[in-house]
């Protein structure tokens, strides 16, 4: 596809018919869930499936096509193949995180909207590549922060926008630490020959060679550095985005960033931080601590101003004083913007060509301190950062801590047409 034939194609993307097609690709396990979640959507029409393992594969065409009744759900291995398609609108990515780069903006440069999982990718360089490839291309990005569709969230972020607590001087985010078994084969760490079912030199793609073991890849390749980022990658994307949105920081970032943090010396393949305190500190005088794995932080976001404090967590609210949720946001406040879905309100979006609740801008604002915090921990150093220019503040080493090369043939090259 040369750039005329492309950029026709996009302005044909940018009003899509009625029937939005989407695919699905990666769909174990939050796959799968994505999938469902776009299944029950009016108007929407799973088309394509994509996964290297066959058995999830088959699963999640068996699930499209019994719910149509038919055969029609494309399956392939190859996510190229399914982006090369006209007839797709939009595409669903549940992947590793080392995949989200080459995939995203590969999807991006296809003329595909986009729902990515959370984080939004495996490091800074390749979320900044994600952020230009969408503006670039002129695409629709939900990320899946789906918590601020979620009504308690967007009422605390409400409040706090609209002062009711004060100035915000600190903020507490409380993750999960430690590394959970979920599949229940973290014991299976020695290195065997890969299933037959699974293209395993096609998982590992851009990250380095590694032996195949049960405990490096599916519901636990994230406790593995070289695929992501442990529990402070895995729900940042959730408690930081959003303690950024009540403190309406989805434009800026830190200025400094330092952190510690505590590994798993026994196990032979995650070694990801299982404890960690990260603290972010911001122009204006307010401090975020980011805690996972010790107990002296509330799971959850709060926030705490001069006139009282206000936390939420998927658990439910509270706030002191008592009487803040009951307080009425006037005309004349700040009213976050209300959605009927997070994968819906992405639908609306591709349909309006409107903006979505979790831009990849937002996205990337949202991950950055936990990027800069894994930095920090590891070279034992605060960072310095500057917001506007989103760039390391002399520190050569942290600088190239950004990114990482990746595995031949794999790459991100801005200069294909």
């Amino acid at each position: 596809m040369n750039r005329r034939t492309f950029l026709g194609s996009a302005v044909a993307a940018a009003a899509p018919s009625d029937r939005i097609a989407v695919a699905q690709i990666g769909v174990g396990w939050q796959g799968e869930n994505n999938l469902k979640s776009f299944l029950r959507i009016p108007g929407v029409r799973l088309v394509a499936v994509c996964d290297v393992d066959a058995e999830h594969l088959s699963a999640a065409k068996n699930t499209v096509d019994a719910q149509y009744g038919d055969s029609g759900c494309a399956a392939t291995t190859r996510f190229e193949e399914l982006l090369a398609r006209d007839d797709i609108d939009a595409v669903s990515l549940a992947l590793p995180d080392h995949w989200h780069g080459i995939v995203s903006v590969m999807a991006a440069r296809r003329g595909k909207d986009i729902y990515g999982e959370k984080p939004l990718a495996y490091n800074f360089a390749e979320g900044r590549a994600i952020v230009d490839a969408v503006a670039r291309y002129g695409r629709i990005w939900q990320t899946g922060s789906w918590q601020r569709s979620v009504a308690q969230f967007r009422q605390a972020c409400e409040l706090v926008r609209n002062g009711r607590i004060g100035k915000v001087r600190r903020v507490e985010v409380g993750l999960p630490g430690g590394h959970t078994d979920f599949d229940k084969r973290g014991h299976e760490a020695a290195p065997m020959p890969p299933p037959k079912t699974l293209d395993y030199e096609r998982w590992l793609g851009p990250a380095p060679v590694a032996p195949y073991s049960p405990a490096r890849v599916h519901k636990t390749w994230r406790w593995n550095s070289d695929y992501g980022g442990g529990m402070l990658m895995d729900w940042i994307g959730h408690h930081v985005d959003t303690a950024h949105w009540g403190l309406g920081f989805d434009e800026t970032g830190p200025f400094e960033v330092e952190g510690r943090g505590e590994f798993d010396p026994v196990h032979p393949v995650w070694n990801t931080v299982t404890k960690f305190r990260v603290t972010a500190r911001y122009e204006g005088g307010v401090e975020m601590i980011v805690s996972g794995g010790y107990s002296d932080i509330r799971p959850g976001a709060k926030w705490i101003g001069d006139d009282g404090w206000i936390w939420v967590d998927r658990a439910g609210a509270d706030a002191q004083p008592k009487t803040l949720f009951t307080s009425r946001i006037g005309p004349n406040e700040i009213h976050l913007p209300r959605s009927p879905g997070h994968h819906e309100q992405f639908i609306e979006c591709v349909r309006t060509r409107g903006r979505t609740l979790t831009p990849a801008s937002v996205a990337l604002r949202s991950t950055t301190p936990g990027w800069l915090g894994i930095i920090a921990i590891g070279l034992g150093r605060k960072i310095r950062w500057d917001p506007v220019k989103q760039a390391v503040i002399g520190d050569a080493t942290a600088d190239r801590l950004l990114s990482r090369p990746m595995r031949k043939p794999w790459h991100l090259d801005w200069n294909e047409s």
